[in-house]
């Protein structure tokens, strides 16, 4: 039975889910910020082995059947969760970090007038 699509759930929300999941499994005491961001580091390397060797990939994934895109779907969220878990466990408001480098970044490279 395919579950419902969740409406927009924002890095607050998954923290919150993210931190219940921890405690209620006794999970907490391993996660340091060094063994997340380790776990974090193998996921990517999963995530890296589904490009591997394909060349470059078009936008949309054209001609990837449904089962790898899900499969693509499960290691992006493995790496997101693991990077809000990482960010909550260090201090960091990973939603304001991100939003204030979008405005360094564009300070830092400003666009091209028209």
């Amino acid at each position: 039975m395919e579950r419902e699509k969740e409406e927009d759930v924002g890095l607050k929300e998954l923290s919150k889910r993210l931190e219940l999941f921890a405690k209620e499994r006794d999970w907490e005491q391993y996660h340091s910020p060094r063994n997340l961001l380790l776990a974090m580091v193998g996921e990517v390397g999963e995530l890296s082995e589904i490009f591997m060797w394909r060349g470059e990939v078009g936008r949309g994934l054209p001609n990837w059947k449904e089962s790898e895109k899900e499969h693509l779907g499960e290691e992006l969220s493995d790496v997101l969760l693991y990077l809000i878990r990482l960010a909550d466990i260090c201090g960091i408001d990973l939603g304001d970090a991100a939003t204030k480098k979008i405005v360094k970044n564009a300070i830092k490279y400003p666009s091209k007038p028209i």
